[in-house]
């Protein structure tokens, strides 16, 4: 396979110029007015962060993008699907707060929010997955597949969980429904939590295989009945329903590809990424810790793989922050993400992508002033 092209600017700016104006001259550059977006549909698919985390994308890199889309005649809106846990963005309205706290309010990103896969994270759409190793049907949050065009904007970090947290695992793991979500994370089916458990009976009209039951208040699964859907899991008032967390991780690398596929294969689609607070946890905590690498850039590209690939080069080729949680754990020259997380292996995810034919990971970087 060829290489692909990876476009790449950094974080300087003089007098008179800035970081959105550099933005825009990256993705103009990298190809993205190329895509035909007048009046179509385009999904903006990024992480509005977890109250109290400060890592998360500024609201001003996501109205950059809404902008250029505007300005092409496209309808563009910002997405992502509810969480599998608990915490401020398990439901719409919770998530559409969380947002709002955070800077992505319509008024700051010229543009509307939409949560992808519903008021309880149960609005999905089933997509085949040809060739999946792990996955035959993806549960995909469905705006993200009601839309016309797919624009990941990434803040690309390390990963406790996948190694990187790059544009497939905003893409793949982002784009799930919460069933969806569950299947990427577990090997087993939903457990209930019975100090949790009210026994309103919410979860048994929901489940379709009859898997439920309620005794003296409290709700029991059966694992011989049940499939695995996930659907208990977001109706429960209290969240005494959560998923086993129990898949390996070079599985999950695999299946996050595959839910990736499903949202992207045959569609028009572009890829932005954001090396910057490079943080060693996902945006997904209640807190970010200091970053252990500097800020390195901004890169952009229409290949998923490469551009994950260019990020992770470029954040092994860092220094080394001092005080910072990779300080002492690694020098300069190793392999970043497998010194802070040895059992991730995130190289399983860019091969998978590879093999599943959404990219390459040989690219060409070129630079953009």
């Amino acid at each position: 396979m060829n290489s692909s092209n990876v476009y790449f600017t950094n974080m300087r700016v003089k007098p008179g110029d800035s970081l959105q104006k550099k933005l825009t001259r990256l993705i103009t550059a990298a190809g993205m007015g190329k895509i035909h977006f007048e009046d179509q549909f385009a999904a903006i698919k990024m992480h509005f962060g977890e109250l109290g985390n400060l890592a998360f994308l500024r609201h001003q890199y996501a109205k950059t993008i809404a902008d250029f889309v505007k300005s092409q005649g496209g309808k563009p809106f910002l997405t992502d699907a509810n969480t599998l846990y608990v915490g401020g963005r398990k439901n719409a309205l919770e998530h559409l707060d969380t947002a709002y706290l955070n800077g992505f309010s319509p008024l700051q990103t010229g543009c509307q929010i939409l949560i992808a896969d519903g008021l309880k994270g149960t609005d999905e759409v089933l997509v085949p997955v040809k060739g999946g190793e792990y996955v035959k049907e993806a549960k995909v949050a469905r705006a993200l597949m009601d839309a016309d065009i797919i624009i990941s904007l990434t803040h690309f970090k390390v990963h406790e969980a996948t190694g990187i947290g790059g544009t497939l695992k905003n893409i793949g793991m982002g784009g799930g429904s919460r069933a969806g979500k569950m299947e990427m994370h577990s090997a087993g089916k939903p457990l209930t939590d019975s100090e949790k458990c009210i026994g309103c009976g919410r979860c048994t009209k929901v489940c379709a295989h009859h898997a439920i039951t309620v005794t003296n208040k409290k709700a029991a699964i059966d694992h011989e009945k049940c499939v695995g859907c996930g659907r208990c899991i977001g109706v429960c008032p209290k969240d005494a329903i959560c998923a086993a967390n129990d898949e390996v991780e070079e599985i999950l690398n695999k299946k996050i590809v595959e839910y990736s596929w499903a949202i992207l294969h045959n569609r028009p689609q572009f890829h932005i990424s954001l090396v910057v607070s490079v943080s060693p946890y996902c945006d997904c905590h209640e807190e970010n810790d200091t970053p252990v690498v500097p800020d390195v850039g901004m890169f952009a590209s229409f290949d998923p793989i490469a551009l994950d690939q260019a990020c992770a080069d470029a954040v092994n080729q860092q220094i080394i922050l001092p005080g910072s949680e990779l300080d002492g754990k690694a020098k300069q020259g190793d392999d970043y993400f497998t010194a802070l997380f040895p059992n991730c292996s995130w190289r399983t995810q860019i091969a998978h992508g590879e093999e599943m034919g959404l990219g390459t990971k040989e690219y060409q970087l070129i630079t953009v002033k």
